[in-house]
């Protein structure tokens, strides 16, 4: 494990018309995953509701029921999670949410026409080889492909921003994954804390790790989220993830394993707006009083002030002088070296006391 960071990776990159990283505003990945209910247009219908809702890419899933998950292998097991909750086969399940290679391509030209970017997450090579002849923009390895160091590999070499999901990985699987990435010489890293559970726990979500990213990698941080709402999102915003990804629905009603953990369009579109006034309101780690603040700086502070009339050539004292708003007068801490001093004007009580009325 890396004692402190290289800083080998890009601070920001560049996806489409969109920087994202340093200086840049957060990037929103609406992941529409299976929801398209097995209709190119209701994917198309997605992403068009997902950029109206800000989000800046509508993302979709590849992969064939046969090269991603073992009938047998999965039937031997007695699930107690939410592939055991579908009360049917696994690999049945992931057959009927296959998004059809051959809509691939119509899909992102749609997206593009309307403009917001299209990506995906490919879990096999074909779909790694079919992405990178429509022209994808960037890669998303999700968090299950992490320790299949190989297909990490393949993607990295493909020279385009990679997004890297972390969850259910410890942190030297990270170290593992990132360190081939390095290797083929990809600078443009994303790596994104998840926790792999649907929905998952606000006491899971450890959103402190990405300190521990940050520190380790010095690459730009995301977070892939499964959590409800977006208390989530917006607290990694604040540590300064660049990239929030949401599971995108029309209704968390409806049937199918992605739709009840995922963001219906108001609450994304809130979600986008709430992270544009958070990163408004994160401003910078210099502490200066701000232009709204300008008046308030003199009528929240004190001055010296005249307690009571005092004439010309009269020493001030203790009682004659007290510490009152507005800060029109001496500042209170230079009081100690205004008393005794003498008046070179008259004041009358509440009138400040300033420099040149003392000699």
């Amino acid at each position: 494990m890396r004692k402190s960071a290289p800083f080998l990776f890009s601070r920001a990159i560049k996806v489409g018309n969109r920087k994202i990283g340093e200086g840049a505003p957060v990037y929103f990945v609406a992941e529409i995953g299976a929801n398209f209910d097995g209709d190119l247009k209701k994917a198309k219908e997605y992403a068009r509701v997902a950029k109206e809702c800000g989000a800046d890419c509508a993302k979709i899933q590849s992969f064939k029921s046969k090269k991603i998950v073992s009938a047998r292998g999965f039937a031997s097991m007695k699930l107690k999670g939410v592939h055991g909750s579908w009360k049917r086969p696994v690999d049945e399940v992931f057959k009927e949410v296959e998004f059809p290679r051959a809509w691939h391509r119509k899909f992102f030209e749609y997206c593009w026409e309307i403009g917001i970017t299209p990506s995906s997450a490919p879990y096999d090579y074909e779909a790694v080889d079919l992405m990178e002849d429509i022209g994808a923009e960037f890669y998303k390895i999700g968090s299950g492909d992490i320790t299949w160091l190989e297909m990490v590999e393949y993607i990295a070499k493909k020279g385009k921003p990679v997004m890297l999901a972390t969850g259910a990985s410890t942190l030297a699987e990270v170290d593992e994954a990132v360190r081939v990435i390095e290797k083929t010489g990809n600078r443009d890293l994303v790596l994104m804390q998840c926790i792999t559970n649907y929905p998952s726990k606000f006491e899971s979500a450890n959103i402190n790790v990405l300190h521990t990213y940050r520190k380790a990698f010095g690459a730009i941080l995301g977070y892939s989220d499964h959590t409800p709402g977006d208390v989530v999102p917006l607290g990694a915003v604040a540590f300064g993830a660049k990239v929030i990804e949401k599971h995108f629905t029309f209704d968390r009603g409806l049937p199918g394993p992605d739709h009840p953990h995922s963001m219906e369009p108001q609450e994304f579109a809130d979600m986008v707006s709430r992270a544009r006034d958070l990163e408004k309101a994160l401003g910078s780690s210099k502490k200066e009083v701000v232009a709204e603040e300008a008046e308030t700086v003199i009528v929240q502070r004190r001055g010296l002030t005249a307690a009571r009339d005092i004439k010309k050539g009269e020493r001030i004292t203790r009682s004659n002088v007290v510490e009152l708003r507005p800060a029109l007068g001496i500042p209170p801490k230079y009081k100690n070296v205004v008393i005794g001093k003498r008046m070179r004007t008259s004041l009358r009580a509440g009138e400040p006391i300033r420099w040149e009325n003392i000699g």
